[in-house]
């Protein structure tokens, strides 16, 4: 507190931030009240002065309430304006005006931006921008609007080119609410874009509803405007010189620009841990700081002079670079550095890297909620407090050695926590390959990269030679990731942590290093010692003394003038006690891992979440001893082949954008088995993307083929995972452990031993179903059969015995709730106690059908869906179940 007082002010800052973004209200008050006890006794401990004491509480303090004021101004301004409640104007129709504030960005059929808005009205209450909307105008001016513009046809591309940061536009479009989050621990895009002041989003059917002019005057907009130009320049220059995917590749890596980057290494390089190259950041800077400084030194410029030009240059490589906050932190230290070097003043990392945050934070508080900022920052104070402790105990490698794998490793353990929460997974090659890889990308590829860059307008054939050469060794760094990528058992998937997992881990972390550290340099003093003294039998005793040991020590005669007596030198303190110390920080952190991996502690209860995947299924169900088995996967159903101009970079997909990351989120490491009810789309699409990114040890099918490319794509990816296939037929049972057991009772599996499976269009009638008994409790699964297969199924009941006079609990209704199941027959031989329905919002089908509704409603069935209700968590003991639903607070005890 006392060396770096600006360092303790930005830890209490964020510490205050955190505690408004954290609780409120009373638990807000005490966390405070705790926050400000801990200050005093390290205040004392440290004997700093009340002053500075006063400062750091006011700091903490004035934190947590300007995050209180913060969010209390975050609100919406368009229901007051218009009169109308948030609900009234969802959906509805409108007209607005305003400024766009953010890049244009167009990806496939769909463009992106950010619009201030100085007038809106709602369609219907006079014709835009006369009387109607004129009344609003002072009311509405200043809030931003997320703008999504879909493109009718391939000629409007060239109208949506012209639009540019700092145009006025007017526009006509239908105001949305952005969706929530409808799983538990689901991305919540609404949450996501109120971090950014958005509420609203308004929906374009085409360039047509837009009228867009440039700006009248010059502003502070206009150097936005030039910086985007200039960026898109640059990157069409890319895009020249390098071919696909060379040219995304390295708009990232040189650039920051990531829109264009191939999907499929963003996914290589994000599974290794190897994103971060992609990203402007604190190298870039260093290295051209680094440049401009030689250059400008080579001149013949003066020091000082040198430094103020680089200084007053390092913000146009921010803006050129994206100012992301990642980079925005490196250009703000670089600054104050160089300005301590130009003026003589003592440059200390850690007060500098707390100058950026709290400039950061004070100019936004929410990029305290940045996965970009944290890591950024975590990282970079993580190598100034734990490279000193780690770099003594490499001191055996070469010095270059040394420093690389400390930096490296350093890296890798501070990032870890924050990889595994906010990713859920981590690479056990991530060490390796950043290691080996990001030297050589750094050193490499990325000057190569630059130098075509600039050489593309001068000297075009040296520009293509030197982006050749580049091209070659991104080869070679792509290989090398997908070989690395193709060793089985190398990524580990993790569930989220908890905030004090986190805080015991980097303690742990601290302890660990610097109790090796003291144990190593306590290892090196008796070797120190021999520069101030000789070895025993070159040294002449004094006159009168005895050699051997004086007070159980070892005994060195001194080499001091006048010196008469011996020193004795015991074993230092130090290696008593570093040893235990390491090794109950070391067993701290493995029991700290073995939790986090090992997350999922039921306490025998069972759990079945029927997961919002939209219109489809998907059911994770985990037993009671632990075994994880999905049934369907949802799937983005798409009607046609779209034009080739249409098609997304990275599109959205329930499987890789929902499905994978709830199950990665959960900490599924493995899925025992997979149950793909029927072929279709929107139950059987999803699963690609879970075979590409869980293990799996058996897929269950309904023993057809469906004549459709993605399904025999989905079944070559499982016989390549060498996943176990079954087709299950009526009668079977899987029992995964002693208190569960799957009984099938369709497909009926006429077709005999040995036979070739046929391939079937309509996969709905031949739908997997199967009754369930977990902690004694039952449930159907029916995917989408239809009424024949309800009658079939009812009549071989009948006669064998199956569920007569056994109700079931809970009954996943068949096909979405379509009309074409769920009879009334079917309901009262099942009698089920409760119902859940799979729908998507809004769907075009109708689903859930009214008559179907009114069944289960005389049937005295409770009835959750997916469509209101967002998941549903069903948690099976012996004594009853428990429900709860994402969109619905309460839980409930059936």
């Amino acid at each position: 507190m006392k060396k770096r007082p600006l360092l303790s002010f930005t830890v209490c800052w964020i510490a205050g931030s955190s505690a408004g973004c954290l609780f409120s209200g009373r638990r807000l008050l005490i966390y405070l009240a705790g926050c400000l006890l801990l200050l005093i006794i390290l205040a004392v401990s440290a004997r700093t002065g009340w002053r500075n004491l006063a400062v750091f509480g006011l700091a903490l303090i004035a934190a947590a309430l300007i995050w209180e004021g913060n969010e209390g101004r975050n609100v919406s301004l368009l229901p007051g304006a218009l009169g109308h409640s948030a609900a009234e104007l969802n959906e509805s129709y409108v007209q607005a005006a305003g400024v766009i504030t953010s890049p244009v960005d167009r990806d496939g059929d769909r463009v992106d931006f950010t619009v201030k808005l100085s007038q809106l009205g709602v369609s219907g209450e006079g014709d835009y921008p006369q009387e109607g909307a004129q009344k609003r105008e002072g009311q509405v001016a200043g809030e931003l609007i997320a703008v999504q513009i879909k493109l009718q046809a391939e000629a409007e591309i060239a109208i949506a080119a012209k639009w540019r940061r700092g145009d006025q536009v007017v526009l006509e479009g239908q105001l949305k609410q952005p969706a929530e989050a409808r799983n538990f621990g689901g991305f919540d895009y609404r949450a996501y874009l109120l971090t950014q002041r958005i509420h609203w989003i308004i929906k374009v059917d085409g360039a047509e509803s837009v009228k867009a002019s440039p700006p009248a005057s010059w502003g502070l907009s206009s150097i936005l405007r030039w910086n985007d130009a200039a960026r898109a320049a640059l990157g069409a220059e890319m895009d020249r010189l390098f071919q696909e995917p060379h040219g995304g590749y390295m708009k990232g890596l040189v650039l920051g620009i990531q829109d264009a980057l191939d999907e499929e290494t963003f996914k290589q390089f994000s599974q290794l841990g190897l994103t971060h190259i992609l990203a402007i950041s604190g190298m870039h800077v260093a290295v051209y700081v680094g440049v401009l400084l030689f250059i400008l030194r080579r001149c013949r410029l003066t020091r000082e002079t040198a430094l103020t030009i680089t200084v007053l240059l390092v913000p146009v490589y921010v803006l050129l670079s994206g100012a992301g906050p990642s980079i925005v932190r490196a250009g703000i230290m670089s600054m104050i550095g160089l300005l301590a070097a130009r003026f003589g003043l003592l440059k200390d990392g850690m007060n500098i890297l707390a100058a950026a945050a709290l400039i950061m934070l004070v100019w936004n508080p929410y990029l305290l909620l940045s996965v970009s900022f944290q890591l950024s920052f975590l990282v970079t104070a993580g190598l100034m407090v734990y490279m000193p402790l780690a770099a003594p105990l490499l001191r055996g490698l070469p010095r270059w050695l040394g420093s690389a794998v400390s930096v490296t490793l350093i890296a890798q353990l501070v990032s870890f926590p924050l990889t595994i929460y906010y990713f859920n997974q981590f690479s056990l090659l991530s060490f390796a390959a950043n290691l080996v890889l990001v030297p050589f990308i750094t050193f490499l590829v990325l000057p190569l990269g630059t130098l075509a860059l600039l050489l593309g307008r001068v000297w075009n054939a040296a520009a293509g030679v030197t982006a050749y050469v580049a091209e070659l060794l991104n080869n070679a760094t792509f290989g090398a990731v997908e070989w690395m990528n193709g060793l089985s058992g190398g990524v580990l998937i993790w569930s989220s942590p908890s905030l004090l997992w986190i805080c015991l881990y980097y303690l742990l972390l601290y302890g660990l290093l610097y109790s090796l550290k003291k144990r190593s340099e306590a290892r090196l003093a008796p070797q120190a010692m021999e520069d101030e003294t000789k070895p025993l039998a070159e040294l002449d005793q004094p006159q009168g003394a005895s050699g051997g040991s004086l007070g159980g020590g070892i005994c060195i005669w001194s080499r001091g003038r006048g010196s008469a007596c011996p020193i004795p030198f015991e074993l230092p303190a130090a290696l008593r006690w570093t040893g235990p110390a390491a090794f109950l920080c070391t067993a701290g952190i493995a029991l700290l891992l073995y939790r986090g991996y090992y997350a999922e502690n039921l306490g025998g209860a069972g759990a079945i979440s029927y997961l919002d995947v939209g219109q489809g299924d998907s059911i994770l169900i985990t037993t009671p001893g632990g075994a994880h088995i999905l049934v369907d996967g949802g799937g983005t159903v798409s009607f046609g082949k779209k034009e080739e101009w249409r098609i997304r970079r990275s599109p959205f997909e329930v499987g890789a954008k929902t499905l994978l990351p709830l199950l990665k989120q959960r900490g599924i490491h493995r899925l025992d088995a997979v149950i793909l009810t029927h072929g279709d789309q929107d139950h059987a699409g999803g699963l690609q993307a879970v075979l590409e990114g869980v293990p799996v040890s058996a897929l269950l099918f309904n023993g057809t083929l469906a004549g459709r490319e993605p399904y025999r794509k989905l079944m070559g990816t499982a016989l390549a995972a060498g996943v176990r296939l079954y087709a299950v037929q009526q009668g079977m049972v899987l029992a995964p452990d002693e208190d569960t057991e799957l009984t099938f009772l369709w497909p009926a599996g006429e077709a005999g031993e040995g036979s070739a499976m046929p391939e079937v269009d309509d996969q709905n009638h031949l739908s997997v179903v199967f009754r369930l008994e977990m902690n004694s409790r039952s449930f159907l699964f029916t995917g989408d059969m239809d009424k024949a297969a309800e009658e079939t199924i009812l009549e071989d009941g009948r006669q064998a015995g199956i569920g007569t006079g056994q109700p079931i609990d809970v009954l996943k209704v068949a096909h979405h709730g379509s009309k074409t199941a769920t009879s009334a027959a079917w309901l009262d031989f099942w009698n089920p106690s409760s119902a859940v329905i799979s729908a998507g919002v809004g769907n075009l089908y109708g689903h859930p059908n009214a008559e179907v509704l009114d069944r289960l409603t005389a049937g005295r069935t409770a009835v959750y869906r997916t469509d209101l209700q967002g998941e549903i968590q069903m948690k099976i003991r012996q004594e009853g179940i428990t429900v709860r639903c994402k969109l619905e607070a309460a839980e409930v005890q059936r």
